[in-house]
């Protein structure tokens, strides 16, 4: 049983101000000494490690596409244990679903299943009394969902607070705070730097969470929305656990993983260092920007979707790890990248040099590949056996040449084979969730642990 306070905090569309606000309820928070914990609804690593900079500890992803409706209940409540509110950030608005599936991929589907009140994010700039046409259409569309108050954004005046005050009280909805239109400024760095600034732990970012702290601070009355999230009943199930259910005997070696991040964190999911080191592995952190050798002992290597496409001239300038890290894949070992670190494998990046481990060309176009695909593996690898399916997402603006090599890591309908598999290489733009795919953990640290084959 999981007995955590929380909210998902949601909108009737993008560009309401969610993502801000739910940073500075758990910035807030977090000031009190409440221990917090926050998730971000789909694939979007980017607010996620935003959320966990706020809260203090990682911020996750729900994501019922990538890892099944039926994980995202136990994921929560792995994610969130010891902590005294959660909060979940929506994606798009309350009922929306990328691919058409609002019954079971929505904001409102995840809500629904974690028993969740919703707080709905409202940009009131151009609106009146409409506003509780809008709020009341939002409850009534579906029985199942409790929303239990809202939270105005860009609020003209006083005056136009108290009307729409007002108007949602007339329909029975209760308003948790009001913002004024510049109190939400944009104080973090630029999207296009990814998850970098978390996990590298600029100043800048710290700055701009505690700045939209110190505003949903002053604005909203977190004593009442804490007494909300602590009418969420107990949530009835058992976490997810990175422990594998049918665990072999422990080996007295532990092989050595470089996870690619920095001083704060990863470039993958947490739950990917959480499955490693539950698989038999120590994790040691590499940070691919400032660190020039692999850590000590170093048996593979895990590089994740994470890691931004604009650090390309840092990754390039950093010669001798580029070095190391092709001469471990040369060795043999195990090295898996995902998203940016494919391109970070390549020969060359818009005529920059990188670690060469393939021999493909890659190339910044403008506009971004954004979706998921479900990918059925091409070959064996460190990764899955030839066959296996997964679902992943792909964001990039970069692309190979080739796209794929002469045995390719993935195909799927309607698209032409993609990524590397070379000894045992597996690069792709395709990241899976491993909270999905426990059992690529596993194979790391086998393969990790196996002696090295001999030249031909």
């Amino acid at each position: 049983m999981t007995d955590v306070p929380r909210v998902v905090l949601s909108a009737p569309s993008s560009g309401h101000g969610t993502g801000a606000v739910s940073l500075g309820l758990l910035a807030a928070l977090a000031d009190r000494e409440l221990p917090v914990a926050g998730f971000k609804v789909g694939p979007d690593q980017v607010d996620a490690a935003y959320l966990g900079l706020a809260a203090g500890r990682p911020g996750r992803t729900l994501d019922p596409r990538l890892v099944g409706p039926e994980r995202i209940v136990p994921l929560f409540a792995h994610g969130a244990a010891g902590s005294g509110f959660a909060l979940v950030q929506g994606t798009m608005g309350l009922y929306d679903s990328v691919a058409g599936r609002p019954e079971s991929e929505s904001t409102a589907a995840v809500a629904t299943a974690l028993r969740s009140p919703v707080v709905l994010v409202v940009d009131v700039a151009a609106m009146g009394q409409s506003v509780a046409a809008l709020v009341h259409g939002f409850r009534a569309y579906d029985d199942e969902l409790w929303l239990g108050g809202v939270i105005l954004n860009r609020v003209a005046s006083p005056r136009h607070e108290a009307l729409l005050r007002e108007a949602l009280d007339d329909v029975g909805v209760p308003v948790y705070g009001a913002l004024r239109r510049h109190e939400l400024p944009p104080v973090l760095p630029a999207r296009r730097h990814g998850t970098g600034p978390v996990v590298r732990g600029d100043a800048d970012a710290e700055r701009g969470v505690r700045r939209l702290g110190e505003a949903v601070a002053a604005t909203v009355d977190l004593d009442r929305l804490l007494v909300l999230a602590r009418s969420a009943p107990a949530l009835t199930v058992e976490p997810w656990s990175p422990e594998p259910a049918d665990a072999p005997p422990a080996s007295a070696e532990r092989p050595v993983v470089a996870l690619a991040g920095g001083p704060a964190g990863a470039y993958s999911h947490p739950e990917v260092a959480e499955l490693l080191r539950a698989a038999g592995a120590e994790v040691v952190t590499l940070d691919p920007l400032r660190d020039e050798a692999l850590p000590a002992g170093a048996r593979a290597l895990v590089v994740g979707g994470g890691l931004p496409e604009t650090y390309a001239e840092q990754l390039s300038a950093n010669r001798r790890l580029c070095i190391a890290v092709a001469e471990l894949a040369r060795s043999g070992r195990p090295v898996i990248a995902e998203g940016a670190g494919l391109l970070w494998l390549a020969r060359e990046l818009d005529g920059l040099p990188m670690c060469g481990v393939l021999d493909a060309v890659g190339t910044v176009r403008d506009g971004l590949v954004v979706g998921y695909r479900t990918a059925t593996a091409v070959a064996d690898s460190v990764v899955a056996p030839a066959g296996t399916t997964v679902t992943g997402h792909k964001q990039h603006a970069a692309v190979l040449t080739p796209r794929a090599g002469e045995r390719p890591a993935w195909r799927w309908e309607g698209g032409n084979p993609e990524g590397f598999v070379r000894q045992a290489v597996h690069a792709s733009q395709l990241v899976p969730h491993w909270a999905a795919h426990p059992g690529v953990a596993a194979r790391l640290v086998a393969a990790a642990l196996a002696p090295v084959p001999a030249p031909a």
